[in-house]
């Protein structure tokens, strides 16, 4: 009978042998996903958002550290009482439900008080990227209705530079803000006022509900994406998303309020500014927040302020291990490390070198509900599809061709679903419940474009996650490539369409494409422009200060490929696969290559011996 119910909810029947490894794995994230839907319905049925939730959190813990920054600890009871402050200048100041500020700031603790304080009045915060510059910065916010920008005074100049790509710069309101031990040398180079000042004298009285009435459906906060194509697009995170995520990261890392994490990570990003922070917020717990991520002091302050959990994104783990051996990185009391992008070859020595227990691996997308997560330490995987009833999970691998990367369907028009050692693109199925709905962007004809309809029965509804995975028999997936336009590198997603455009303003328009390189033992692929120019005609020196200035770093291509013609398709449209295949090794390549060194800031011929030293990682990228 058990394997009869089996065959019904799995794809097609799965071995004995493979029954008895995953029944107990498959059973435990059911129970996990239960309990955080039973808890999401809840707040749904009442009503209740983040604000409610934490404002639960401040009665019981309200003395219990929240944030540790520089060695400062701040209480929940300072973090509810400055973003009350927040909450009361703004709203004095006319702002109300719906209306929309941009974040240009630092990791700090004012940061969170900053959008939180917004939000208990229902103003939307954007998180804004601190690398994006000029239009790319204009463009972030041009793609809502930002009526402010609230920036750190060391992007004075960065806000300025892009003022002229603003569509509503007259009449935006610009605050500038200096948060706790930031210098105040900076000079502000444009009117703006002070947020500092106001906040010190503002009430510290908390918000009346009554009359700013929040709800489980209210949108919070935009994080920012490259998605598939184009610019950066506002991913909307509503109440309800927030929840979710802090309440299924905590039963599935089983943690309780005593936790303390680490947590180096942008505040802007998914990973640094809401995987954790939304648990800590619902349920209390500690975070360690740091400016920026140092690969030399992670393990020292981990260590000092007692860590339990750790956080990382793509490369952090193979910084750390080039790191000389400290006695820090065995003092530390980090029992797990939580995130994603780490390498496969790398998983087992981390674990061992640092005496890591469990590394739980996360994949998924800001604005998707395509999530899965490795809770078992299963080395390489990203996580794992429940094949006793893979029919029923709201998560699904499905078939794509593997030159276009489309999903391939059947002779009834659906999708099909991906058999062990296949390679699919993921998708989310959308179901009308708080977990597995799809808000997508601020802009809805980029959310339609990323919907699937007819995908295992008619009138049905999937998000498209981009990404190309691979599963094994018992279920467990490893990712190979994205398949729309972006490239990953340094933990961010870079828009392909975005550096062609500027790459091809810069050198007069010409003829150019842009892709992911795969070099080997580094994590994401490198950035590699194949440019229809001849090499004379290029001043490398200038083409990498303008890019410089229009992208940030992770954007701007290691590699140029100059050619005298970029191959077309029959549609005219640029191909990208053959560049890809072909790579950059200059023995095999028959167009002149060419590698960026920063330090003389230029990009130099990429040598026969450049290339040896590159793929031995004799030369750090």
């Amino acid at each position: 009978m058990l394997l009869g119910l089996i065959y019904l909810l799995s794809a097609e029947m799965p071995s004995l042998k493979t029954i008895y490894h995953i029944l107990g794995r498959d059973v435990k994230l059911a129970y996990m996903y239960l309990r955080t839907l039973i808890f999401v319905k809840n707040c749904h049925l009442l009503d209740k958002s983040l604000i409610d939730n934490f404002r639960s959190t401040v009665e019981k813990d309200k003395h219990k550290t929240c944030f540790i920054f520089q060695d400062e600890k701040w209480s929940y009871q300072m973090v509810d009482e400055l973003s009350n402050k927040v909450a009361n200048y703004f709203a004095s100041c006319g702002y109300s439900k719906g209306d929309e500020v941009a974040m240009l700031l630092d990791n700090c603790p004012e940061y969170a008080c900053i959008w939180l304080g917004l939000a208990k009045i229902g103003v939307v915060t954007a998180l804004i990227n601190t690398n994006l510059k000029r239009d790319s910065l204009g463009h972030s916010m041009n793609c809502i209705d930002v009526k402010a920008i609230i920036f750190g005074r060391n992007f004075s100049e960065t806000v300025k530079d892009a003022k002229p790509f603003l569509n509503n710069k007259d009449s935006m309101e610009f605050f500038c803000f200096t948060e706790s031990g930031a210098s105040t040398d900076e000079v502000i180079l444009f009117p703006a006022k002070s947020l500092n000042t106001p906040l010190e004298e503002a009430s510290a009285s908390p918000i009346d509900p009554k009359k700013f009435k929040i709800g489980f459906n209210d949108k919070l906060i935009y994080i920012y994406t490259s998605g598939t194509t184009g610019l950066p697009k506002a991913a909307i995170i509503r109440h309800s998303r927030f929840l979710w995520i802090g309440v299924g990261i905590r039963y599935i890392s089983q943690l309780d309020d005593s936790v303390v994490i680490y947590n180096p990570l942008p505040m802007y990003h998914t990973a640094g500014g809401l995987l954790f922070l939304s648990m800590i917020f619902i349920f209390g717990g500690s975070m360690i927040l740091r400016k920026k991520f140092s690969a030399s002091n992670y393990w020292k302050e981990a260590a000092k302020h007692k860590a339990t959990v750790g956080q990382y994104i793509g490369e952090i783990c193979r910084y750390l291990l080039n790191q000389p051996v400290r006695d820090e990185e065995k003092q530390h009391y980090i029992k797990f490390m939580v995130g994603n992008g780490i390498r496969p070859h790398i998983w087992k020595e981390f674990q061992e070198r640092f005496g890591i227990k469990r590394i739980i691996e996360i994949y998924g997308a800001t604005e998707g509900n395509a999530t899965v997560v490795n809770i078992f330490g299963k080395q390489g995987a990203v996580g794992f599809l429940p094949i006793i009833y893979e029919r029923l999970y709201p998560v699904s691998l499905v078939k794509v061709d593997p030159e276009t990367r489309e999903i391939v369907r059947n002779e009834k028009g659906l999708c099909i679903r991906c058999k062990p050692g296949e390679q699919g693109q993921v998708i989310g199925k959308i179901i009308n419940n708080p977990i597995n709905s799809f808000d997508g962007y601020a802009n809805q004809n980029e959310t339609k474009k990323k919907i699937i309809r007819n995908c295992f029965k008619k009138g049905d509804m999937a998000f498209l996650s981009g990404d190309i995975l691979e599963m094994d028999e018992e279920g467990y997936l490893y990712f190979v490539d994205r398949a729309g336009d972006t490239f990953r590198w340094r933990g961010e997603n870079a828009s392909t369409c975005e550096v062609e455009n500027i790459v091809s303003t810069a050198l007069g328009n010409v003829s150019c494409v842009v892709y992911g390189m795969e070099v080997p033992d580094i994590e994401g692929r490198a950035g590699m422009a194949a440019i229809q120019v001849g090499p004379k005609s290029v001043n490398f020196s200038e083409l990498y200060q303008n890019l410089s200035k229009r992208l940030p770093p992770y954007a701007i291509p290691l590699f140029l490929r100059l050619s005298k013609q970029v191959e077309e398709t029959g549609t005219y449209k640029l191909r990208k696969v053959t560049y890809q295949k072909e790579g950059f090794n200059p023995e095999e390549v028959p167009d002149p290559l060419f590698f960026l060194d920063t330090k003389q800031k230029t990009y130099v011929p990429l040598s026969k011996e450049l290339y040896s030293d590159i793929v031995a990682g004799k030369l750090r990228l």
